[in-house]
């Protein structure tokens, strides 16, 4: 039975500021009373009356502010298993609920004798504490996506750094194999490594035209070739890929290098590997499918694998182990960045799907179809 598993969308969520946070509570407070400069400002008439009128909302926004600040702090864990949009109904209802019942049990200190219109600043105080609370959740919010988008480029930015120096690994070690048998082929193939990694180690870009990464991969397989003579054979169907496609950088080599290290090297006979890359609607597909082990069966050890053409004798058997068994873990975290890149530049309209059989190995993934900006 075929095994299928999917790249698993995880997307921000909005999120209540922690109350328990010093920076949150510093924030509070120095936007409140902000707040309460500028209402001072508008209903001044002069500069002398700045003074007097903040007093006066101090003396009302202060103990709210306060309360506000220790209930929320105390409340912090039920805010955290709350939405998003109840948590900020909780907010609210707590700031009203404050509000009115400080001004009710505040006395004449905030409704003096000889003012009847109660009503009017029952609403007036009820309104500006929501207004207030909406201003605050609003800028916290906008302040989680900013710094959301942050992390998003920096953690970017350290897999673009991760997958490059195991692409040189992996690449030298395909060199390696012929270098003292075939001297005369080691010499081109450096000559093609040093092209390929002109294109590898260009400045760092979110997208890539696809024909520049088909490029890339038919280098590194022609390196592999090198190494492994006819036993790796490759079947290219890219008839339908439009010549505009943009894709993320070091996408397609990667699963190449997965096909021909776990697939094609532990078969004695080798095998082919296909390449199937097309639109379908508005998506890109891409398939790459190799065959691999029986199940059940013991594979070959990859030394075995190797033909004595390609120069394998060259190397001490702890030697071919360790590079063997550092080139497969390096090549499981390429797939695992190719996962991770899919998830950050494309959330869920990206999918990354795997299904393996008892003698293949397969990788499709759908990506949005981006087109190459025309000058």
């Amino acid at each position: 039975m075929n095994e299928a598993r999917s790249i698993k969308q995880n997307t921000l969520s909005d999120a209540l500021p922690n109350f328990r946070n010093l920076g949150v509570t510093l924030r509070i407070l120095l936007a409140c009373n902000g707040l309460a400069l500028l209402q001072a400002l508008l209903q001044a008439d002069r500069w002398a009356d700045v003074a007097q009128l903040m007093m006066q909302i101090a003396a009302l926004l202060t103990p709210i502010l306060l309360s506000a600040l220790l209930l929320l702090w105390a409340a912090q864990p039920l805010l955290d298993r709350l939405v998003y949009w109840r948590g900020v109904l909780a907010v609210n209802a707590l700031a009203v609920v404050l509000t009115l019942s400080i001004y009710y049990f505040g006395g004449e200190l905030y409704h003096p004798l000889g003012h009847d219109d109660a009503y009017f600043d029952v609403v007036r105080y009820a309104l500006l504490s929501v207004l207030v609370c909406c201003i605050l959740l609003m800028y916290f919010r906008w302040r989680s996506q900013v710094l959301s988008r942050a992390l998003h480029d920096a953690r970017l930015q350290v897999l673009r750094a991760r997958i490059r120096p195991h692409f040189l690994f992996n690449t030298i070690n395909a060199v390696l194999g012929i270098v003292r048998a075939q001297p005369k082929q080691a010499e081109t193939a450096l000559e093609d490594m040093a092209d390929l990694f002109r294109m590898a180690m260009s400045d760092a870009q979110d997208l890539v035209p696809l024909r520049q990464e088909i490029e890339l991969s038919k280098q590194y397989i022609a390196l592999e070739q090198l190494r492994m003579g006819d036993r790796l054979r490759v079947d290219w169907q890219i008839q339908g890929v439009p010549g505009d496609a943009l894709i993320p950088p070091l996408l397609l080599q990667p699963l190449l290098e997965n096909a021909v290290y776990h697939g094609i090297e532990p078969l004695p006979q080798g095998g082919c590997i296909n390449i199937v890359l097309g639109q379908s609607g508005d998506k890109l597909r891409l398939k790459v499918e190799n065959p691999s082990v029986l199940r059940g069966d013991t594979a070959p050890n990859a030394p075995q694998g190797l033909s004595h053409s390609e120069g394998s004798d060259n190397f001490p058997d702890s030697r071919k182990s360790e590079k063997l068994t550092r080139s497969h873990t390096g090549n499981r975290m390429a797939l695992q960045n190719i996962r991770e890149r899919l998830d950050l530049l494309f959330d869920a309209e990206a999918r990354y799907q795997v299904e393996s059989g008892k003698d293949f190995y397969r990788v499709e993934i759908m990506l949005p179809y981006m087109k190459e900006k025309t000058t």
